[in-house]
């Protein structure tokens, strides 16, 4: 009877959010591609620890970025409705209470920098470019969370959100990671923030560029039809296709238009969706009506990227260079193979896909492809301080001959118009006697 009983007991587990990338695992493999089979499991178990920690509503295990003393491994996961939002309050407060702090503190110290200043400096007439503002949560390059750490077991990081300025700074340097988060980028242009906002920004720059799935498999609402009807900004989300049924193996190695991006492109302003650095809120506008007037803003041209789900047939070449190499697994029984296809200008970047499964992942330097040699860019050259001119040049001192040929000459140009002087009054005082 306790046998029986223990066979009729059905057990339900409970659902969580955990990624099998056991099964991931195993395709890679055959693409020859991934991680060992112990480091694979090791990562699941923490993985597993990581969506017990945190409110974690989907988890998947992005890739792994290799450095000079430790690696990372990247989880991207996307928190329940209402946790996130919590967070950045309090963040929030924390950040104004400090601000406040500061305003007061500077508040007494200018007043007494004006009892003792007699004179101010200068001040400079520059005006710095406006800041780009960084994407809300959930929405384009922020859409997911990041967490890190160096070895399975070890405690994960979760990533700060990034900002325009991180990602267009980490298009114009290259640097190693070296495994440490709070480690200083020093570079020119100079980096704002740590290795930990440079990696951030390298995982959004990967991700736009190469996460990539079959043609079909995701589609778009309805709300997204109707708002590209009444002329919205664009298409920003999906959802998955329940008819989806697969694409077969041959087709999808043999054109690229069979795959598609499921992630949105980065504009060259640092976001994914632009906004005009030049418009202001109602408060500024009514503020500085005045300073308007005398100094218009120069019109920006609008940056428009490719939309959503565009397929890998319409990436650009860059210098004669196929942006992706597909191919099978193995190409003696194809019927048995899965596709596998690999980013050129990413190395590191895979996917594979057969039938209704696909996976993406990353394993690298964390580092774009550049057929030159990487080369830093120069500073600008430096700021002319006065005009140059005939009364700033420094002229050669003049010898002794020269400067005694030159007195020479003086006291005879000055006997000649003494002599002058006396002949004009000699000359009136006839007139007068006349």
């Amino acid at each position: 009877m306790g046998r029986q009983s223990r066979q009729e007991q059905t057990w339900t587990p409970f659902p969580i959010p955990v990624p099998n990338i056991i099964e991931s695992a195993f395709y890679f493999e055959q693409a020859g591609v991934g991680l060992n089979s112990d480091e694979t499991f090791r990562i699941f178990l923490s993985l597993k620890q990581l969506v017990e920690q945190q409110p974690v509503q989907t988890c998947r295990f992005w890739g792994k970025i290799l450095g000079l003393q430790r690696n990372y491994l990247v989880a991207e996961v996307e928190f329940r409705e209402g946790e996130e939002e919590e967070e950045e309050e309090e963040a929030e407060e924390l950040v104004e209470g400090a601000g406040d702090g500061m305003q007061g503190f500077g508040e007494e110290e200018g007043e007494e920098d004006e009892e003792k200043a007699v004179d101010e400096p200068p001040k400079p007439t520059w005006k710095p470019p406006p800041v780009i503002p960084r994407e809300d949560s959930r929405t384009g390059a922020n859409k997911y969370l990041y967490f890190v750490c160096n070895e399975p077991g070890r405690p994960w990081t979760k990533l700060p959100h990034v900002t325009p300025a991180q990602i267009v700074n980490a298009r114009k340097i290259k640097k190693f990671f070296t495994g440490n988060l709070d480690t200083p980028i020093v570079s020119y242009p100079p980096f704002p923030g740590t290795e930990a906002n440079y990696l951030r920004a390298q995982i959004a720059r990967i991700s736009a560029g190469t996460h990539v799935s079959p043609l079909g498999f995701y589609q778009f609402g309805e709300e997204e039809d109707d708002e590209e009807e009444e002329g919205g900004a664009g298409r920003d989300s999906y959802e998955e296709n329940p008819d989806f049924e697969g694409i077969p193996v041959a087709e999808l190695v043999d054109s690229l238009a069979n795959w598609v991006h499921h992630t949105q492109h980065i504009l060259p302003q640092g976001r994914c969706t632009w906004v005009n650095p030049n418009q202001k809120s109602e408060e500024e506008e009514e503020l500085g009506e005045e300073e308007e007037k005398a100094d218009d803003p120069e019109e920006v041209e609008q940056e428009i990227g490719p939309p959503l789900l565009t397929p890998l047939s319409e990436d650009a070449e860059i210098l004669q260079l196929a942006p992706w190499t597909a191919r099978l697994s193995c190409a003696l029984c194809p019927q048995y193979s899965v596709a596998v296809i690999r980013s050129n200008l990413w190395p590191g970047a895979y996917a594979y896909a057969v039938g209704r499964k696909f996976e993406n992942i990353y394993i690298g330097w964390g580092h774009k492809y550049s057929q030159e040699n990487f080369n830093p860019t120069l500073p600008p050259a430096v700021q002319t301080e006065y005009v140059i001119g005939p009364e700033t040049v420094e002229m050669a001192d003049p010898t002794v001959e020269e400067e005694q040929a030159l007195k020479a000459a003086q006291e005879q140009a000055l006997a000649a118009a003494e002599n002058e002087e006396e002949d004009e009054e000699d000359e009136e005082d006839e007139d007068a006697d006349d």
